[in-house]
């Protein structure tokens, strides 16, 4: 997940667990909590698309991720 710039700060005060490496081998992005998709086209760089699709099967849903916490991030600005 860090290679794919999918790790944020964690506040000081958040409880810290340790997990083995084997946990990591099989981890996958799980859609979060809420309103059904929508499709849509978009239009994104040739090169994020590419680098996206690098990462392995499902790169639309860690695309929908990434704009995700970007909306939580940024909606109650």
């Amino acid at each position: 997940m860090r290679k794919r710039g999918e790790v944020f700060e964690t506040p000081p005060d958040a409880p810290t667990y340790e997990l083995p490496e084997e946990f990591w081998k099989t981890a996958k992005v799980m859609p979060g909590e809420g309103p059904r998709t929508t499709s849509v086209h978009l239009r994104v760089d040739r090169y994020v698309l590419d680098w996206f699709k690098q990462q392995g099967k499902g790169h639309l849903t860690r695309m929908n991720a990434v704009l995700r916490a970007y909306y939580e991030a940024h909606r109650g600005k």
